[in-house]
């Protein structure tokens, strides 16, 4: 009878909240007990992602954690889409320029850096952590510019250790790349996202590249109270903004759609790198 009453319990407890309900559902590590994570791994969720941010200036007008909040939401819908997947807490300290002298974004006060070598070698053991507990595949995604060439190199070294191995670390650069269509020290390429904005007619100096209409719309589609209206206002590299195209021009609709067309094309990726790292 007691325990009857208890399922009882539970059972209307969950119904009158949702959120209860579905918390052993997440995909977020951070949310769930390690039970819950042992269990995940052993019904399959055998991949985790490792989404990487920043903490950087992005003009008056957007908060300092904008790569964090994206690239959050977007590493949960990648693993929703999917299915067997699970995401770990954001990387907030990620490159951004040297401190003396400032280089990057350390001009502005506020931004955050690690040099590329100690963000490498958190990255490195974080996935040396997943595979210790039975993870086949670890995804690392990177939200910012000078996130990409460390990531590369770590997926590069453990997959070489690990060769002989299940485990493999895939470099989503296409999260990244979908989005500003470029990679640092590569030849400039137009992304997916910046040429649907122009197909829509937006010129290529509104959309910028930082913290302009581009930049602004996808905080604006996830996370909006980021976004200071009272601060919007073009601005152009030199002129001490920190702000490259023009974010009044910004809307939440091009964002929803920016950031889809890189999910989508993260998924895509991800799909393809957990098949062909293992063949032969």
């Amino acid at each position: 009878m007691r325990r009857a009453l208890m399922v009882l319990f539970v059972g209307v407890v969950s119904a009158s909240n949702p959120a209860l309900a579905t918390a052993q559902d997440s995909v977020f590590l951070e949310e769930l007990t390690w039970t819950e994570v042992r269990d995940g791994i052993r019904s399959g969720k055998t991949t985790v992602i490792i989404p990487t941010g920043g903490t950087e200036q992005n003009g008056p007008h957007m908060i300092l954690g904008k790569h964090n909040i994206r690239v959050r939401f977007a590493a949960g819908e990648i693993a929703t889409r999917l299915g067997d997947a699970l995401v770990a807490p954001v990387m907030a300290y990620v490159p951004e320029g040297e401190i003396a002298p400032p280089t990057g974004h350390m001009w502005a006060p506020g931004t955050i850096t690690l040099p590329p070598e100690h963000f490498a070698k958190v990255v490195e053991y974080a996935a040396r952590s997943f595979a210790a507990h039975g993870i086949r595949d670890i995804v690392l995604i990177g939200d910012s510019g000078a996130n990409q060439a460390p990531l590369e190199a770590v997926a590069d070294m453990l997959n070489k250790e690990w060769a002989a191995t299940p485990m493999r670390v895939h470099h989503a650069s296409a999260y990244y790349e979908s989005q500003v269509g470029y990679r640092p020290g590569a030849k400039p390429v137009e992304g997916d996202f910046v040429a649907w904005l122009k197909a829509q007619g937006v010129k290529a100096e509104d959309i910028g590249t930082h913290a302009g209409l581009g930049d602004t719309s996808l905080l604006l589609a996830v996370y909006p109270q980021g976004v200071r209206p009272g601060k919007l206002a073009p601005g152009r590299p030199g002129d001490g903004s920190g702000v490259t195209g023009d974010p009044t021009k910004a809307s939440a609709a091009y964002g929803k759609k920016g950031l889809d067309i890189a999910i989508q094309s993260a998924v895509r990726q991800i799909r393809d790198l957990r098949v062909a790292s293992r063949k032969q």
